[in-house]
């Protein structure tokens, strides 16, 4: 089919020559922006970030990251709006139309907005490093979901106030349906309820090691609706608040000293002398290495056992990392290992002696005959 043919059958579908070419360059103008788009995102907007990184802070840098990808959607619509200039079937001015650029542009900073407002990668955690860490970690999350809320109720505000839609009545009518809503997600209500407990109590914070009956390991995450902890065999839970907030919490990050307690048992053939000098010689050990906690040191001769004698040993070491705290404990072993031998002290172990009382001659005989 020749040109002139394929011009003349648009024509006959309503077409002519100005209205092709208008579509023509409507679509070009589409396809430029787009080009723009990906040269401004590969080249212009890296020097952009590039360039940020060297200022003083970061949070232009997490700014630009927020807005990268909603930036590059704003040239499509901005081609969008410029191809619509010559586009033959609707008129840019279009009012419908012009409502759905405004809403898009709604979307494009509301997605940037929240983009800014994760607890991972927005400016939260910057500005609270500014303020020298004022806001706990287990309230970031909390405060960068209720922005989150807010940024996308705001936003559907305001496109449907763009659409002529009555918001007004939206929240009277959620506030009719409120208490069967809140029949209906009591327990995401109690849920919600025992975060907010968990966040004003702040029985831990994010990275802790906490023990519960539930669980034991490290808080990683807070939400609305449960606390993510990871368990030392890296595994993670998943805990309702509610059931988190009514459990007892043990929180070892935030002890002040590591207990370490043990009984040493010795065996019976340790003299009095001996056990005197071993407990002065651990108990010297004790208060003068560095890493104990000098308050609370015990070391006693217990009790008598069935098969030893116990020596107490009860102290408290400064760090309370557990590896560092292993580490204390291997040391004074070694340390109360070499001790004993210098002393000349075995440690006991489970035994039994058997007395046997000897029989006549006669009657060992007899005994012996009857196995014949």
């Amino acid at each position: 089919m020749s040109f002139g043919s394929f011009v003349m059958a648009f024509s006959m579908a309503g077409l002519d020559y100005d209205m092709l070419k208008n579509l023509g360059i409507s679509i070009g103008i589409l396809v430029l922006f787009i080009l723009f788009r990906n040269l401004f995102t590969k080249y212009v907007f890296q020097l952009i970030v590039k360039l940020s990184r060297k200022t003083p802070t970061d949070v232009f840098t997490k700014i630009c990251l927020g807005f990268e990808r909603p930036l590059g959607w704003f040239f499509i619509i901005v081609g969008l709006y410029l191809a619509m200039d010559y586009f033959p079937f609707i008129e840019q001015h279009n009012t419908l139309f012009l409502k759905f650029l405004r809403s898009m542009v709604i979307v494009l900073i509301t997605w940037g907005l929240f983009n800014l407002s994760s607890p991972t990668e927005g400016i939260l955690i910057s500005v609270n490093q500014k303020i020298n860490n004022k806001i706990d970690l287990i309230l970031l999350p909390f405060i960068s979901r209720t922005i989150r809320v807010i940024i996308i109720a705001i936003s559907i505000s305001i496109i449907g106030q763009e659409f002529d839609y009555d918001v007004n009545g939206l929240v009277a009518g959620l506030g009719l349906g409120g208490l069967a809503f809140a029949l209906a997600a009591k327990e995401a209500v109690g849920n919600l309820i025992g975060g907010i407990v968990i966040v004003t109590e702040k029985p831990f914070s994010i990275g802790d090691w906490i023990l519960t009956p539930s669980v034991e390991g490290i808080v990683e995450d807070i939400n609305f609706r449960s606390t993510k902890i990871r368990t030392f065999s890296q595994a993670l839970v998943t805990v309702p608040n509610a059931t988190l907030a009514n459990e007892a919490i043990t929180n070892w990050s935030r002890m002040g000293k590591r207990k370490i307690s043990f009984h040493l048992g010795l065996n019976y053939q340790t003299t009095k002398e001996q056990i005197q000098r071993v407990v002065k010689r651990i108990e010297h050990l004790l208060t003068t290495h560095e890493e104990i906690h000098p308050d609370t040191i015990m070391v006693a001769f217990d009790h008598y056992n069935e098969s030893s004698l116990d020596i107490l040993i009860y102290f408290f070491t400064n760090s309370t990392v557990w590896a560092e705290h292993v580490k204390i404990k291997h040391e004074i072993n070694l340390a109360i290992m070499a001790i004993l031998e210098e002393e000349g002290v075995d440690i006991a172990f489970p035994s039994r002696t058997i007395y046997v009382t000897p029989k006549s001659n006669e009657e060992l005989f007899q005994t012996m005959g009857s196995f014949d």
